[in-house]
């Protein structure tokens, strides 16, 4: 499962969201491989993540880097990184994947991050330095697929899940 996760009304809070939409104007993917707009749903996307083998969450992770430095967070440094409370939806986020466990259901996961440069201001367009990442993040999500082995191909998706159905 390729996630998009954040607000899309608080400027570069919405990447995950955005790269998402763009993946899916772009690229195929086989039945097994689901690419969903998860928003700021955090723990009602429980049901979701834990149909999932692999989980690749992309979104805004303060980590006190320069904005629009990309991340690959994965094991031990997901709960590091999002327990620091950057967002709502992030511990949100983090208490879902902790209930996957009680479900004996966790995925393999990978967060595809970017330090954000706004998170505050209304607005419902990403800030220039965020919005040129878009494709490096997608780039990374694709590297993830190949060391997953899953095929895809460029091709606009004709359906967009969209979670609650």
């Amino acid at each position: 499962m390729i996630l998009g996760v954040g607000c899309i009304l608080y400027s570069d809070e919405g990447f995950g969201v955005r790269v998402i939409e763009e993946i899916l104007q772009r690229y195929q993917f086989p039945d097994n491989v689901s690419v969903v707009d998860g928003g700021v749903l955090g723990v009602n996307l429980l049901g979701v993540i834990s149909q999932a083998d692999d989980l690749i969450v992309v979104d805004a992770v303060r980590n006190k880097g320069k904005p629009g430095q990309m991340y690959r967070l994965a094991g031990k440094q997901i709960p590091e990184r999002i327990r620091a409370k950057n967002s709502l939806h992030q511990v949100d986020f983090l208490e879902a994947l902790t209930l996957c466990q009680a479900l004996d259901k966790v995925p393999e996961t990978v967060i595809v991050g970017i330090e954000p440069e706004d998170i505050d201001t209304l607005s419902i367009e990403l800030t220039p330095t965020t919005r040129v990442k878009v494709d490096a993040a997608i780039d990374m999500v694709l590297a993830e697929l190949d060391r997953l082995g899953v095929s895809y191909k460029k091709g606009k998706t004709e359906d967009v899940p969209r979670y609650p159905i």
